[in-house]
């Protein structure tokens, strides 16, 4: 597993070549399996892979031009009537107290799939460049939904370098800072 987790890293070149449908199910499931807290499951996922929804994404979120040639998406979001059924709208500005723990869950969840796409020899992004005023309406997404990512996926066209990390011994405390 640490092998797969060292070699993952933000790609934004991709093949010309599709993502199944049955393999960005099989990313979800890895993602299913996340823990949340009272194991709420505050997650839901969108897949988008036809160019026509794609399109519409990006023409809410044009600082991403290299998502264009992306073969699908999954947008990651976070679903705030799970932890707190009054909840009818919220944003970055929201003051809810869970939203940070519907925010952090879907981000684990995330994480699961990011790390599944890398072992199933998929390349992969997470974005988080847009507000929810601005993905919401491409997504249909009602108000009480938070996009917490939209995960670019494909196979990779560029193998790059390798990431820089810092060293363990620079981000270990023990017992206090």
């Amino acid at each position: 597993m640490l092998d797969a987790i060292a070699k993952r890293k933000s790609v934004r070149t991709f093949a010309d070549r599709p993502v199944t449908k049955e393999v960005l199910l099989k990313l979800i499931e890895s993602a299913r399996f996340a823990p949340s807290a009272v194991n709420s499951q505050p997650w839901n996922f969108i897949i988008i892979t036809s160019d026509e929804q794609k399109k519409r994404i990006l023409d809410h979120i044009p600082t991403q031009e290299w998502m264009k040639e992306v073969p699908a998406f999954i947008a990651t979001v976070a679903d705030m009537k799970s932890k707190d059924a009054s909840v009818t709208f919220v944003d970055e500005k929201s003051d809810h107290s869970d939203l940070k723990g519907s925010i952090r869950d879907t981000g684990v969840a995330t994480g699961y799939l990011l790390l599944e796409a890398q072992n199933m020899g998929l390349a992969s992004c997470w974005t988080g460049w847009f507000t929810q005023a601005d993905i919401r309406p491409a997504l249909d997404l009602p108000e009480d939904q938070f996009v917490v990512g939209l995960i670019a996926l494909g196979y990779s066209d560029d193998e790059g370098k390798e990431r820089e990390r810092r060293p363990l011994e620079d981000m270990v405390r023990y017992e206090k800072w």
